[in-house]
């Protein structure tokens, strides 16, 4: 299969490859999306299949706008309509209960819920509306690795296995949006993003949970992105705190490995190493737009055997940087002797 990069002027062919089942990759502001039309299941299949993901694994529905949630959610949380009002079009998925039979248990992972989101991006809202149905939209990459922010680094995974990639240039957060649950009383944050658990607790002004459970190889997570280990490089990473960085490199050089270094300017000015992959400031937002792009560059390259990681602090949009990298990093910390 020829695989086609498209622009924005070429939008409506894109649609109609997706209404005759085919699968087109989309942008949005988080990473780009493995699209399908979430209306048929065998098309939702494919998406399975050229990502190698697991079958159990619940797929987001990408909306053109809040009215599309209608025909399928069963009862919608009462704070849905504040949370729709503040942050749709934007970087939060919400998962509601469902009414029987209406989405594929392809779709919903077997389970009684199913997420839903309006991404703020209007290429892609324009591509929903002209394809006339809700879009499946998991990350456009192979399953478990760095999650694409760029055309390209679809092209790189799924060219020959997908029909087209509708490119918008690189994406502007960088990692995907935040679930919250709202199948129960209390809403529940399942997935850190951009969208901050103090963001919307002051929206809300009410108590919004934070799940920290990882799920396991052998448990249905309820949203995606809950595993213990996702978003990894074949190359080994590992996370270097503040004042560990000479220390880390020092054992790295001891143990003849070679280093990679995935860091903001501060660090990667002052520590020399084979390779680095440094982020445009040192601010946690550079670092989360950079961090599936850097991985991605240093374990393309080859030329590490180890990528040594910066941390931030997990708090506001710390804690989504920190989810992604923790389970990049298998959870594994340099730790001194």
């Amino acid at each position: 299969m020829e695989t086609k990069i498209f622009q924005a002027e070429e939008l409506a062919y894109a649609a109609e490859l997706l209404k005759r089942g085919e699968l087109v990759a989309f942008p949005t502001e988080t990473v780009y999306g493995l699209g399908a039309d979430a209306l048929l299941p065998e098309s939702v299949k494919q998406v399975f299949q050229v990502k190698g993901r697991p079958s159990d694994n619940p797929l987001i529905v990408h909306v053109a706008d809040f009215k599309m949630t209608e025909p399928f959610v069963d009862k919608y949380h009462p704070l849905t309509e504040k949370i729709v009002q503040h942050f749709w079009p934007g970087p939060l998925t919400l998962i509601f209960p469902i009414k029987k039979n209406s989405l594929s248990a392809v779709v919903t992972g077997g389970l009684s819920t199913a997420a839903f989101r309006m991404p703020d991006n209007k290429i892609t809202i324009d591509l929903i509306k002209k394809t006339e149905a809700p879009l499946v939209g998991p990350s456009a990459n192979t399953s478990g690795k760095p999650s694409p922010t760029t055309a390209q680094h679809v092209f790189h995974d799924l060219k020959g296995k997908i029909a087209g990639i509708l490119d918008d240039g690189a994406t502007q957060i960088g990692v995907e949006s935040t679930v919250l649950d709202l199948s129960g009383e209390v809403p529940v944050i399942l997935r850190p993003g951009a969208i901050t658990k103090e963001q919307l607790e002051a929206v809300l002004q009410t108590e919004v949970l934070l799940d920290k459970h990882l799920v396991k190889e052998s448990e249905t997570p309820k949203a995606p992105g809950m595993k213990y280990k996702h978003y990894s490089p074949d190359t080994p990473v590992v996370m270097v705190r503040a004042n560990d960085w000479e220390q880390a490199i020092a054992w790295a050089q001891q143990e003849q490995q070679r280093v990679g270094m995935l860091a903001g300017p501060a660090v990667g000015e002052k520590f020399a190493t084979e390779d680095r992959y440094i982020f445009e400031d040192d601010t946690v937002e550079a670092a989360t737009r950079g961090l599936y792009s850097g991985l991605r560059a240093l374990d393309e390259a080859g030329q590490s055997d180890v990528i040594l990681t910066q941390v931030f602090e997990e708090s506001e949009l710390g804690a989504a940087y920190m989810n992604r990298l923790k389970k990049a990093a298998g959870q594994k910390y340099f730790e001194k002797n």
